[in-house]
């Protein structure tokens, strides 16, 4: 059984991370848009941190899944809210594990619906490898790596926790 690391531990690097990273690329007013559920979590919190004045956003990307037509739509989809202009703005995507790239990918989708934003850059909480997509977060919390029948869950939002879960291989 792997150690699971501490959310607030997790948190407290990637806040430090993204203050270095925005400061190094010269993002003064950084866009925080998290993708559900647990991206939404991780950017509320990052945005209380930060203490951003402009509002977070929220991607829900059911439909833009490559896997859409197998699985079907997700009874919870609810409406991604985006409460800002993202045309020329630097975008801050926040999700809260990062695995194969391909919720990423979707997610890029939908943004570029909304407009053509500067840049995105992608901040995760945790970092799982195992990419089938070239998609590599900016910002992590940690690097883990399971066996792979485990997959990891965020629990939250109160108190967020990692849970690992184990499937059929």
């Amino acid at each position: 059984m792997t150690d699971l690391p501490a959310v607030p531990a997790l948190l407290d690097r990637l806040e430090q991370g993204l203050r270095h990273y925005l400061n190094e690329r010269g993002i003064k007013r950084p866009l925080l848009v998290g993708i559900r559920t647990g991206g939404v979590w991780v950017a509320s919190e990052l945005h209380r941190r930060l203490g951003l004045e402009e509002p977070c956003g929220e991607l829900d990307i059911s439909f833009y899944r490559d896997d859409f037509s197998r699985i079907g739509l997700n009874p919870r989809v609810t409406p991604s809210h985006l409460p800002f202009e993202t045309e020329d703005r630097d975008l801050v995507l926040v999700d809260d594990v990062v695995m194969s790239g391909r919720t990423i990918r979707a997610a890029m989708n939908e943004l570029f619906d909304y407009g053509r934003p500067s840049s995105i850059s992608l901040v995760a909480l945790l970092d799982m490898g195992g990419r089938e997509l070239p998609v590599q977060p900016d910002v992590c919390g940690e690097r883990l790596n399971l066996s792979p029948t485990q997959r990891v869950k965020l629990v939250g939002p109160e108190p967020l926790t990692i849970e690992i879960r184990e499937v059929k291989a």
